[in-house]
């Protein structure tokens, strides 16, 4: 691990234990630099180049807006995931709840939008997509013991 890297998870972890989501927050700000630049900002985790993200676009399961989240993405043997670990926190991030009710939706993988349908991860499929999320960003386990009972569902993005 990097100097730097090691103080992205440093920082991260001092937030997340003080029950801090900065997600939702920085969201926008985020996808917009991701979309200006086709990608080439705000594609990985600063310092952790192998934590790469897209951009999942998800419509409000109750309120029906379209949203966007940047999310740490996995791609093992042509299966699509994202985690939604939530940075640990007790609950599930909102965006996992609208791809339960909208599961058809768009991601944007550098300049590229592909059209996906969210799903679920079995429990086999989650037991070998779990440790490539952990090693692209070890974060990632702490997030899985600060979730406490809660198991971080993977969601896999099937082409559609």
């Amino acid at each position: 691990m990097g100097t730097l890297g090691g103080l992205v998870l440093s920082a991260s972890d001092r937030i997340n234990r003080r029950g801090i989501y900065l997600g939702r927050r920085s969201t926008k700000i985020h996808a917009a630099l991701y979309r200006w630049s086709n990608g080439r900002l705000g594609a990985s985790v600063t310092g952790w180049p192998r934590a790469r993200i897209l951009l999942l676009d998800h419509v409000g399961a109750k309120s029906g807006i379209q949203r966007t989240s940047p999310v740490i993405f996995q791609q093992v043997d042509g299966v699509l995931a994202v985690a939604a670990s939530k940075a640990g926190q007790p609950d599930n991030p909102a965006w996992f709840y609208n791809l339960r009710a909208n599961p058809d939706t768009t991601i944007r993988l550098g300049s590229e939008t592909r059209s996906v349908r969210a799903r679920v991860a079995s429990d086999a499929e989650w037991e070998r997509l779990w440790p490539g999320f952990a090693a692209a960003f070890p974060a990632f386990e702490t997030y899985r013991t600060n979730a406490g009972t809660r198991r971080i569902p993977i969601i896999v993005l099937d082409p559609r």
